[in-house]
């Protein structure tokens, strides 16, 4: 699976099962085109403060708003897309060679992180330069 632009950024819809006491959301194997390798989550983040500002040469991911809301800026180096997640029953999917940056917390916001790998510094692309090389090659 080789995901590189914008287009193939999706939002995923989190089955949300409702009663008298709330809400239940279920992630489950077969929603998402990945085995989970890596959970993480963002938390007391400033709202002024920044995150992400990489790309994954090889790793997809799951990005899901559990409370508050956020900004995602994706960037596949032709086309630059924003997109807020501001509800737990949608997940954004993230593919590979998208370089994420993440912004504009709102206060109590909890960004939940679904990764198909284990963390591998060499996966990473830190740098905006290397990732316009990446995306040439």
């Amino acid at each position: 699976m080789s995901y590189t632009t914008i287009k193939n950024i999706k939002i995923i819809d989190i089955p949300k099962h409702t009663d008298e006491r709330g809400n239940l959301g279920v992630i489950e194997k077969e929603l998402i085109p990945f085995a989970i390798k890596r959970v993480y989550y963002l938390y007391d983040v400033p709202s002024d403060a920044y995150r992400g500002g990489h790309a994954h040469k090889e790793q997809l991911e799951l990005l899901v708003a559990l409370s508050g809301s956020f900004n995602v800026i994706l960037d596949d180096g032709e086309v630059k897309h924003s997109i807020t997640l501001k509800k737990p029953n949608k997940g954004l999917l993230i593919p590979t060679g998208i370089w994420r940056e993440l912004e504009d917390f709102s206060s109590g916001s909890v960004c939940l992180v679904l990764a198909s790998g284990v963390f591998d510094e060499s996966d990473y692309i830190r740098d905006y330069k290397d990732f316009e090389l990446f995306k040439r090659t």
